[in-house]
């Protein structure tokens, strides 16, 4: 089965994505644009995978508004170690993460920590 990559504007406001096979019942990812205050609010629901990543990456530098991103994950229900390191990423950024599941937050936390540990050193021999 092959997957179909479907991505269309609903109107002002409102932006959905969807990733999915040939059937919706077989989705693996939905994304919901909203806006609360003056957070843009990504609700993902679903599976998030190496090959949702770069539409993610596209989704969110496409947000020109200027606005604190949001990603709500409350609907999140399993991810892979390019998508958490997705989200790691994102978070040092500077965007919002929302009802991480304890599981997801926790490999996240893994996942910075081991980007900590293998930053390059000041060649200079200085700490900074």
């Amino acid at each position: 089965m092959r997957n179909v990559n479907v991505f269309s504007g609903l109107g002002i406001g409102k932006r959905f994505a969807f990733l999915c096979c040939e059937r919706l019942s077989e989705m693996t990812l939905r994304i919901q644009r909203s806006v609360e205050s003056d957070l843009v609010v990504f609700k993902l629901t679903g599976r998030i995978q190496a090959a949702e990543v770069p539409e993610l990456l596209t989704l969110l530098r496409s947000e020109s508004s200027g606005h604190p991103i949001l990603m709500d994950l409350t609907d999140v229900k399993l991810v892979d170690r390019d998508a958490v390191l997705f989200l790691a990423l994102s978070e040092a950024t500077g965007a919002k993460l929302r009802n991480c599941s304890a599981y997801i937050r926790e490999w996240i936390t893994q996942e910075k920590s081991a980007m900590n540990r293998n930053k390059p050193e000041d060649p200079s021999g200085f700490a900074g």
